[in-house]
């Protein structure tokens, strides 16, 4: 008698971008094998849009950018079915985590969702430490079963109604490219962090602007072995660093801001 077999349950890829020319088109190919790859472009300059646009096996909307969980949150609704794959333009999908999500999904007992672990790449090369080595993130999860959470701006949040596991193999993550876009990223993410903080009425604090950024490149850098990534370990380091930096200039302009707009309505 014929084993029966669960068949397959349908899967659609997402990716939120913006610039990514040189890096979308490997993460396009490494998730081929998803029934729907469905991008969501926040008006990118250097032809991201085009390239996408053009691809038979995606379908592209453009979306202006609020923050990476407003975006991220967009993208889901757009999704057509219930398993959903969620992966940054310089992320890429081995052929083994391929193989095992499939089976993940056609698995009647599937968890609600999974945590990848990811592999960090300092351009073409391994970055093994320097804080990364236990990043995990929400990569794969049921639509029906989870969401991400509005308290966070940044790093975004999912939210899950039932059991969260691990997947064995990791998702390989481009995340330097070169040092400008590197910096310009960890800025980005300081100025996101502060409006973070100043919704929830947190204050500016000198003390805190010089410890905090000293702290983040010691812990990076010491604690958590960046010194064994050698030069890798320093650049990455000093720039998380300057990303905390960023978050209190951000935060300190913000409530100059708004105390510039009190005193102007003021009668």
């Amino acid at each position: 008698m014929a084993e029966l077999r669960t068949p397959r349950q349908k899967l659609s890829a997402l990716i939120i971008t913006y610039n990514e020319v040189g890096y979308i088109e490997r993460c396009i190919e490494s998730i081929s094998f998803a029934d729907e790859i469905l991008v969501v472009d926040s008006f990118s300059t250097d032809g991201t849009y085009e390239y996408l646009m053009e691809h038979p096996k995606v379908r592209v909307i453009q979306n202006p950018f609020e923050n990476f969980t407003a975006q991220k949150s967009y993208a889901l609704g757009q999704a057509t079915h219930d398993w959903i794959l969620f992966v940054d333009a310089d992320e890429v999908v081995t052929p083994n985590l391929e193989k095992e999500i499939v089976q993940t999904i056609s698995n009647p007992d599937a968890c609600e969702a999974y945590w990848f672990y990811r592999k960090f790449m300092f351009q073409n090369e391994p970055l093994h430490f320097s804080g990364w080595q236990t990043d995990k993130n929400h990569r794969l999860f049921r639509k029906s079963k989870a969401k991400f959470t509005d308290k966070k701006i940044v790093h975004e949040t999912l939210e899950v109604d039932g059991s969260s596991c691990v997947l064995k193999e990791k998702l390989i993550h481009y995340c330097y490219k070169d040092y400008e876009d590197y910096k310009g990223k960890m800025l980005r993410y300081g100025q996101l962090k502060a409006k973070e903080a100043f919704y929830k009425e947190k204050h500016f604090n000198y003390l805190l602007m010089l410890i905090k950024p000293a702290w983040k490149f010691f812990y990076h850098y010491i604690i958590r072995l960046g010194i064994l990534d050698g030069k890798k370990g320093i650049i990455i380091s000093y720039l998380n660093a300057l990303g905390v930096l960023e978050r209190f200039r951000e935060l300190k302009r913000l409530e100059k801001k708004n105390e510039l707009t009190y005193y102007l309505v003021m009668p």
